[in-house]
């Protein structure tokens, strides 16, 4: 290698089920006994997403999605997670335990009056988790995500970085079931360490 040469290289690890996130120590060897390097690497269930079940299944009615970009559906479908699809029924009418909105933007075709419906939703009582990127012009800090309360209910609001490739970042999963928690149970914000009041 010359000087200021990175070689890269790529490897295809299987690694055994596991129930929960599991931690291993992958060793790089060369002529089988000198070990070169060492990774670190977590590995996930890989049905993550199957806790949203307990939080709102009762008969596929309680979770509503409204998803325009197809980028929640597929993952809550391989998971087995049933939903009402509310770009078939609409999301004004629904009325379950809780709505997933996003990843969507001020392009989409269901923006235009989006916020209010969403706040007439929450405020009749059903919590809702809100993807939605901030906009385009900023003059302030946006926030990576925040709680909204509303008369009943609060919106969760959640930039889409956070749940981006849902269907194969654990970590994505993840925070999905963070933020569907929060919706359904609002903590109150607290000092780091200090439990909330």
């Amino acid at each position: 290698m010359l000087p200021r040469q990175t070689v890269l290289e790529s490897a295809r690890l299987n690694f055994p089920p596991v129930k929960a996130e599991t931690k291993y120590l992958v060793q790089w060897l060369e002529n089988s006994n000198n070990v070169i390097g060492k990774t670190e690497v977590l590995v996930y269930p890989t049905n993550l997403l199957a806790e949203l079940k307990l939080l709102v299944d009762e008969g596929g009615k309680n979770l509503g999605v409204l998803d325009p970009n197809n980028q929640l559906k597929p993952a809550l479908k391989s998971s087995a997670v049933r939903f009402v699809d509310l770009e078939e029924t609409g999301l004004d009418d629904f009325s379950g335990k809780l709505a997933m909105v996003g990843p969507c933007s001020p392009d989409d075709p269901e923006w235009n009056g989006l916020a209010n419906r969403i706040s007439k939703l929450a405020r009749n009582g059903t919590p809702v988790v809100w993807i939605q990127s901030p906009p385009k012009k900023q003059d302030k800090l946006w926030p990576s995500f925040y709680i909204v309360p509303q008369s009943r209910a609060v919106v969760v609001v959640v930039q889409p970085e956070l749940v981006a490739d849902l269907s194969v970042n654990p970590q994505s999963q993840l925070n999905l079931i963070y933020f569907c928690k929060l919706a359904l149970n609002p903590q109150p914000s607290a000092l780091p360490g200090l439990p909330p009041p």
